[in-house]
């Protein structure tokens, strides 16, 4: 559970910090952080089920394992950004 709180947080941030260096793919404050919400969480878990970025072995958390789910969750919240943002100015044409 604290795995996905940290993907959802680190998403969140990660897709403002995204909106904010591409600004033509911007989706604004609120649809940033709720595209980095998703991409975050998902990223995280995606990550997870591969073995990366996952919490450490029986279930607890070191810095390594926290730091992973950070990375991944906000890496995933950019990346959905990006891919939303994309398709928004797509379509508005």
């Amino acid at each position: 559970m604290m795995e996905l709180i940290i993907g959802l947080l680190s998403g969140a941030v990660g897709g403002n910090v995204a909106g904010g260096l591409m600004k033509n793919l911007s989706l604004g404050t609120l649809g940033n952080t709720i595209a980095g919400l998703v991409g975050g969480g998902l990223g995280g878990q995606i990550l997870g089920m591969l073995g990366a970025g996952g919490m450490a072995g029986g279930g607890g958390m070191d810095v390594g394992a926290i730091v992973g789910q950070v990375a991944s969750g906000g890496v995933g919240g950019g990346v959905l950004l990006a891919i939303v943002g994309m398709v928004k100015k797509m379509m508005a044409k």
